[in-house]
């Protein structure tokens, strides 16, 4: 799984370009055509987050907004197939979020089956 995370406020917004949505399409359909894709989507922006914690108790602590104060905001995933760590890593890097200020976050995801 690929989580990719953008800037939430750059220190320098001068130096940090972030990608344009002509990008994005592009590397949609690259993944795509690769037959790489598993599952994949954008976040709605983090102004409609809510967060949800349960105390000991079992009370319910419903908030807006995110948990954490983070210089990172998630904005979005890929899960794709491939053999290894390294063409995982070689996609992440290929991803307009990588740039800009952004960051991938390269994962496996869990299999509690095997």
């Amino acid at each position: 799984m690929m989580l990719i995370y953008a800037a939430a406020q750059p220190e320098d917004a001068s130096l940090c370009t972030p990608p344009v949505f002509e990008e994005w399409m592009a590397y949609d359909k690259e993944v795509q055509e690769a037959g790489i894709f598993v599952a994949g989507h954008s976040l709605a922006d983090l102004t409609t987050a809510t967060t949800v914690r349960v105390g000991d108790a079992g009370d319910r602590t419903v908030t807006d907004g995110p948990f954490a104060e983070t210089r990172e905001v998630l904005g979005g995933y890929y899960v794709i197939d491939v053999p290894d760590l390294d063409a995982a890593l070689d996609w992440a890097a290929r991803c307009p979020g990588s740039r800009g200020g952004g960051t991938i976050e390269v994962r496996p995801v869990a299999d509690f089956e095997g």
